[in-house]
């Protein structure tokens, strides 16, 4: 259903100061109380410990929804709007961004070569046969930064790879992302040391598809992070930090976990049956530990706050709070379908960021784009994407609403989140408006 700005005003409470005085909770239960009682329902049939949303509408503060705890353990802290939580690949529309705030300074072009800025993606190779070997032909297309930003580089990556590429991958370290300890203790040896090392070394192996040709989920957003590096002449999590973060006072989103802010950190969960199993404690966290580098496509930890203050950033076209990060044109594009001619986005699962889709979807920098409306749920033009302990965040430029949901757990689609949450938010959001 379609509804007003001022009718989803009307729905969060403008006009209404006594609601100031209300508890987050309160405010959630009378303003959106489907979708709080779906975060009850999944925290008390013990889906999960713990859940949190931020929903927001232009230039308003979000409403946050919360339901249960950091941990299943006893006296664990309640899952708050400050608590923290691994966003995995929830990291690439940010590091997208970071690239798209140098194509608006003119410092890169969307349809630039790479081999301009790493000479060794001039002589690529693509696999003849994945599946059996790693024989490969001269590609014929150079790779381009719009195919970094929509997969579609032909780059692949090690959560999807398999057979000889997942075995070269693993050779050559090309895993740019933390489990938990005891896996980073395997892998740490053999990954590049620094974000260049990585891009280096990535251009050695062969790719999966010919560049521009086809969508294939890949690490392109984490070479894209040593694109931002190399040429900002900046540390890649340093121009993050200055360009976005702390203009947009994301005030807790880290590479590394500060000791002041462990006791934030929820504990990542995998299941053995229906039992939850911890996978990632938060005492021990390898979110704890520096990284070898950071990780443009899965490396932040960061709360439901935070990522809303990015989300609602896009929402206002490129500013918060009176503060410009960006200009409205380049958000517009960089949420915009920026596919290669010919190629159409197939979606991924859910443990690698993305979903199926009702709607037809395309691809924009570092995010999904819906191309339709769909049946009570999100808008024509909506972007976002999700991460792999299935983290979700979208902003809906029809609807005029955004969303953050922040959850820890491997896969990300033992549960039907996304759909369960859009059919709540969105009967909350109908109700309101009638």
């Amino acid at each position: 259903m379609m509804m007003t700005s001022g009718a989803m005003l009307a729905l969060l409470g403008a006009a209404a100061p006594a609601q100031v005085a209300q508890t987050p909770r309160a405010q959630a239960t009378n303003a959106l109380p489907t979708t709080q009682a779906l975060f009850d329902t999944y925290v008390r049939s013990g889906k999960m410990p713990g859940i949190v949303a931020a929903i927001g509408l232009p230039g308003r503060p979000p409403m946050f929804v919360a339901a249960g705890w950091t941990a299943v353990e006893p006296n664990a802290p309640a899952a708050t709007p400050d608590t923290l939580w691994r966003v995995y690949s929830m990291t690439k529309p940010i590091t997208a961004m970071a690239a798209m705030i140098l194509v608006e300074e003119g410092r890169l072009k969307l349809d630039q070569p790479l081999s301009d800025i790493y000479p060794a993606y001039k002589n690529m190779r693509v696999l003849t046969n994945p599946q059996a070997s790693l024989d490969s032909r001269p590609a014929t297309n150079p790779i381009t930064i719009r195919e970094l930003m929509t997969h579609t580089a032909g780059l692949g990556y090690s959560f999807t790879a398999k057979g000889p590429l997942l075995r070269e991958y693993e050779r050559l370290g090309l895993v740019p992302f933390a489990a938990n300890a005891q896996v980073e203790a395997k892998v740490r040896p053999t990954r590049p040391a620094t974000l260049q090392q990585f891009a280096e070394r990535a251009a050695t192996a062969p790719l999966i598809a010919e560049p521009g040709t086809r969508w294939s989920y890949s690490m392109g957003l984490d070479v894209l992070a040593a694109v931002v590096e190399k040429v900002s002449g900046m540390p890649f999590e340093r121009f993050v930090q200055t360009r976005l973060f702390t203009p947009l006072k994301m005030n807790s989103s880290y590479w590394q976990v500060p000791a002041s802010a462990a006791n934030r950190l929820v504990t990542n969960y995998t299941f053995l049956g229906d039992r939850m199993v911890p996978v990632d404690p938060a005492a021990t966290s390898v979110f704890r530990l520096a990284p070898s580098f950071p990780y443009g496509g899965a490396g932040l930890v960061m709360s439901a706050r935070d990522y809303d203050r990015f989300l609602q950033m896009l929402q206002n076209e490129g500013q918060v709070d009176g503060v410009r990060v960006m200009k409205p044109e380049t958000v517009r594009l960089a949420m915009s379908n920026l596919l290669p001619a010919g190629v159409t986005y197939g979606s991924v699962t859910g443990a690698s960021g993305g979903s199926g889709g009702e709607v037809p979807t395309g691809y924009g920098a570092g995010g999904s784009v819906t191309l339709a409306d769909t049946p009570g749920g999100p808008g024509k033009g909506t972007y976002g994407w999700g991460g792999a302990a299935g983290t979700i965040a979208y902003v809906d430029p029809t609807r005029h609403v955004r969303g953050t949901v922040m959850v820890n757990y491997f896969p990300a689609d033992r549960y039907p989140l996304r759909s369960d949450l859009a059919t709540a938010l969105y009967k909350d959001l109908g109700r309101m408006a009638k």
